[in-house]
């Protein structure tokens, strides 16, 4: 708990045996009331030591429902849990857990109602061997979406991000893709309903059982933000309606 609020912390997972245990005791559970564990049928026994760890709730799909399609099962049962705060943290131990502290405390205090963990802020990205190209391309990215969606994030691209319970409760996100656009779908939603996201300085680690996508999924990944800044662009125009944001 956190002034009286619960706080659940969801953990999308795919082949995270190697990472996964190093992250969840990171996890600061003096505040954290509840961890959600997904597995998204993933090839190794991500699902059978996450029990062993003793996280709350362990849920494996049948088959792989893909990145965003995994969150979407996170965040049904975190609502279902009836969480104030909900963290979404990757297993691969990319991002620390021991920012959930301040992540936790922002939105709890009702400065923000959502806030990111940034790897761009600082020069954490680089120090923590993100490569060059990825470099770049989030900044070049993140420009274009910041003209297209009238805002001035650091970074769209992390995969720690914290939400009140409100917020989540307020977007659809059944109509948002289950692949890895997913998110920024999710923020073009969030920007939508009026809400303003916070942002926290993240270090971040690059190593060999860090998830990551390659350069070919990269650059679909990139067209598809670009298109999803542009559609909200559009909507907020009055030009073309989105009915995602709708």
């Amino acid at each position: 708990m956190f002034n009286g609020q619960k706080v659940v912390v969801v953990l999308p997972a795919y082949n995270a045996a190697l990472t996964l245990e190093k992250t969840f005791r990171e996890i600061p559970m003096d505040i954290v009331d509840e961890v959600v564990l997904v597995d998204d049928h993933s090839k190794d026994n991500t699902s059978d030591l996450a029990r062993e760890l003793g996280i709350h709730h362990v849920i494996r799909h049948d088959i792989n429902k893909g990145y965003g399609g995994n969150q979407k099962t996170c965040y049904a049962k975190a609502m279902e849990l009836n969480a104030d705060i909900v963290v979404m943290l990757h297993p691969d131990y990319q991002y620390t857990p021991m920012l959930i502290h301040a992540m936790v405390s922002i939105i709890g205090n009702n400065l923000y109602p959502v806030v990111f963990g940034s790897r761009i802020l600082g020069k954490g990205a680089l120090k923590g061997g993100m490569p060059m190209y990825k470099y770049i391309a989030n900044r070049m990215l993140t420009l274009t979406q910041n003209i297209l969606m009238g805002q001035k994030l650091s970074e769209y691209h992390t995969g720690y991000r914290s939400f009140s319970g409100e917020v989540i409760r307020s977007i659809n996100l059944s109509k948002n893709s289950d692949d890895f656009i997913f998110d920024n779908e999710m923020i073009a939603q969030i920007f939508a309903k009026g809400y303003e996201i916070g942002e926290v300085t993240c270090p971040t680690k690059y190593f060999e059982e860090a998830s990551s996508i390659n350069f070919k999924r990269s650059s679909i990944y990139g067209l598809g933000v670009l298109r999803v800044s542009l559609r909200y662009f559009l909507h907020k125009a009055g030009i073309i309606k989105w009915k995602n944001i709708s």
